[in-house]
């Protein structure tokens, strides 16, 4: 899908830097290349070249790649102008791009225009997001085998058998006094079954996914100087959250990444749980409430000195739909205790030190469990929330599909939008919304 307009943008991070890169792409990109740098250098090798302004005056010297249509990232012409990476500097090769008619480029629009020009499908497109962002090594490794098109292959294999069922169901409508017959001679239930199967398979397979780019959110709750901040910081291996024997320390949300066997694992801390006449610890206990209506994991912490005490001014708290609450009972080096783990009164508990470190490691694997990641030795593809949503929608479609076995023509619709479904993973069938929707959220130069 050629375009009208030639863009350009600044390809790496914000700031000081040895070395930045400017990218152009555009149907006027050897023009700029040639009254930038005097001429067009050899295609697909790196050309030491002098960028110059409107006097000729040199900006910069540096290295210059030329990729030519189609065998680009874009399938445009593309040119990579890697310079010294200073801020001003880059702003005034950029300006120099925007002068020879380039314009500024909108947030993802090198990859928008590699997925118009079939470089690439959505899947594999969102997936260049995805490993840019990617905190753990996990991710990295799931977002590497969406771009290489695992998951796009996964997706076209399911729709090929979708569309050979659909054939079935055409081919057996033309014939409605043998339907039955043809049904079963083609073996369609069966056919049905296995795509059901599949469908669902792969839609597991993408939560697991979806979870190593998400995360899960975990927030820690519970009376004030019950270990909330000392286990935040044996969690995250370093002082995170002031400790103090002071009650109340805790004013504010704290917030750690971790990364747990792959799964990044956002911690909060939140102002411990009481009433109180403080205003400021009000606003605090306020704004930890709000945290755990939005958390995945609640890890409710008490002591093991009295672990079912409740204090008088103790504020209860509301889990939100589908969230999961751990029972922490701290502080078992006061009593003696071992470090465990047990299911009491249908809650996960784990009974740890946040002094010590004794029971953090049943600790991690309890929020693995929790958040409903599996460790395995294959890395799951990336996978994001419309992924999932999209799997569901089809596999809802094949279910009632199968359900209605006896009534051809609703049989054939069901299917119908369970192609589209899938279609929507792909880009095949995509809104331009959806489209602007998707890569506005990348960065720009990307």
């Amino acid at each position: 899908m050629p375009t009208a307009d030639t863009i350009a943008a600044v390809a790496t991070a914000y700031g000081r830097a040895g070395i930045g890169v400017v990218r152009v792409s555009g149907p006027e990109t050897q023009q700029l290349g040639v009254a930038l740098m005097g001429r067009v250098p050899t295609k697909r090798q790196a050309t030491l070249s002098e960028f110059r302004d409107a006097d000729g005056v040199v900006i910069d010297r540096g290295i210059a790649l030329f990729f030519p249509a189609p065998r680009s990232y874009t399938g445009e012409d593309v040119l990579e102008i890697q310079a010294h990476g200073g801020v001003a500097l880059l702003r005034m090769l950029l300006r120099r791009c925007v002068e020879l008619g380039a314009r500024v480029a909108e947030p993802g629009e090198f990859t928008k225009r590699a997925f118009l020009n079939d470089k690439m499908d959505l899947a594999q497109a969102e997936s260049v997001a995805d490993l840019i962002d990617a905190s753990s090594t996990d991710a990295v490794r799931s977002a590497q085998r969406s771009l290489a098109g695992e998951f796009s292959q996964q997706i076209s294999g399911i729709r090929e058998q979708l569309i050979e069922v659909r054939a079935l169901f055409e081919a057996v409508l033309d014939f409605p006094e043998e339907e039955v017959e043809l049904i079963d001679r083609y073996g369609v239930v069966q056919k049905l079954d296995l795509l059901r199967d599949n469908l669902s398979t792969l839609s597991e397979s993408a939560t697991q996914g979806n979870l190593l780019r998400e995360g899960v959110q975990v927030v820690l709750t519970g009376a004030p100087n019950v270990g909330k901040s000392s286990l935040m910081n044996r969690l995250a291996e370093e002082e995170v959250a002031i400790v103090t024997e002071v009650p109340g320390t805790t004013r504010d949300v704290l917030r750690r990444e971790l990364v747990v066997s792959g799964l990044p694992v956002h911690v909060i801390d939140t102002a411990g749980l009481r009433e109180s006449d403080d205003p400021v610890e009000r606003i605090g206990v306020e704004r930890s409430l709000r945290q755990v209506g939005q958390a995945d994991i609640v890890l409710e912490v008490r002591e093991a000195v009295n672990p079912t005490a409740v204090a008088t001014d103790e504020v209860p708290i509301e889990l939100g739909e589908g969230t999961n609450k751990i029972l922490i009972i701290n502080k078992i080096d006061l009593v003696g205790e071992a470090p465990r783990t047990a299911v009491e009164d249908g809650c996960e508990t784990v009974w740890l030190s946040a002094k010590t470190g004794a029971g953090l490691d049943e600790l991690r694997q309890t929020l693995l469990r929790a958040s409903g990641r599996e460790v395995t030795d294959e890395v799951p593809f990336m996978a994001r929330e419309r992924h999932i949503a999209c799997l569901r929608r089809a596999l809802g479609h094949v279910n009632r599909a199968r359900d209605e076995i006896d009534r051809l023509e609703l049989c054939a619709e069901e299917l119908r939008l369970a192609q589209r479904d899938l279609d929507e993973i792909t880009g095949e069938f995509s809104a331009d919304d959806l489209l602007g929707e998707i890569f506005s959220r990348f960065c720009i130069g990307k």
